[in-house]
């Protein structure tokens, strides 16, 4: 019994995944100075003031996002996410892992603090726990666990959602929270633990990682039949982050498992802020 709800700790080997950069396009003349740019913003914002104050009921329309093609979003998407394999140094978050048994009528939720260090580190932190203590134990003490693993093995780079994992197709757009999005279909190079077939959703205007979506090709474990997911990410300074995860695994000893997973309170900095920390800490150290 204990083997069978290892369940969803395969779709967290995800987490590590999926990087993103804002970008910025600068469409002003370079032969123009700072300085006249910024007068010519002030003058222009003047006379709009001048003229909405003329006519309040004069609307002024909304300026256009500008989209990239579709093969150019996947190409930005691509190189941002090998840009955070790279240069994520550490984070932390308020994470809480709510678990349920359908069938057997068992729940739990637990409140922790997580906290990242790159490369190989990987922490937990207990707040708060309610519920069954069954469900503790042998399914959000196992997805924790299963994470920590993952880090601390070093195959973030193995299961993240880059080229070298994963074929790409374009499947057309959607519209959320006024954003357009880019879908590709998702298919895994290789089949192993931590990847999947699926969906991801691009924003096509930036090119940063809004949902992932699919089944994992490999159970973790034989008493694992199928595990199904939905993960969304968030913006967190330089860095795409999961943000909530929705997952159900069926088993063959317990039926369902429901996981839902939600990510909060980012606080992240990049592996050169690290690093200055660290030199900073040990001389600081050495002078004492």
């Amino acid at each position: 019994m204990r083997r069978v709800i290892t369940i969803v700790g395969a779709f967290l080997f995800l987490l590590a995944t999926s990087a993103a950069l804002a970008q910025d396009s600068d469409f002003s003349d370079p032969r123009a100075s700072g300085m006249m740019r910024a007068h010519a913003i002030t003058a222009d914002a003047a006379a709009e003031g001048a003229r909405s104050a003329a006519s309040p009921d004069v609307l002024t329309p909304p300026v256009p996002t500008v989209r990239m093609s579709p093969e150019l979003a996947l190409t930005s998407y691509l190189g941002l996410a090998k840009r955070q394999l790279a240069e994520l140094g550490a984070y932390s978050d308020v994470t809480i892992v709510e678990a349920d048994l359908p069938d057997t009528k068992q729940h739990g939720k637990f409140e922790l603090r997580r906290y990242f260090q790159a490369p190989r580190s990987m922490a937990f932190a207990a707040l708060h726990f309610a519920g069954d203590g069954f469900v503790k134990t042998n399914v959000i003490s196992r997805i924790l666990q299963s994470e920590v693993d993952h880090v601390q093995k070093g195959e973030g780079a193995r299961t993240a959602i880059t080229g070298e994992n994963y074929k790409f197709s374009y499947k057309g757009t959607e519209t959320s929270d006024g954003h357009v999005e880019y879908i590709y279909q998702v298919k895994p190079r290789h089949k192993e633990p931590g990847l999947f077939k699926g969906r991801i959703f691009v924003d096509s205007a930036t090119g940063r990682l809004h949902r992932a979506e699919g089944q994992m090709v490999k159970s973790p474990s034989f008493f694992i039949k199928k595990i199904e997911f939905v993960q969304e990410y968030g913006e967190c300074g330089e860095f795409s982050l999961p943000v909530h995860i929705h997952s159900e695994a069926r088993t063959r000893l317990v039926g369902r498992a429901v996981v839902e997973v939600s990510h909060s309170d980012y606080r992240a900095i990049t592996l050169t802020e690290l690093n200055s920390a660290s030199s900073a800490s040990g001389s600081s150290g050495a002078s004492n």
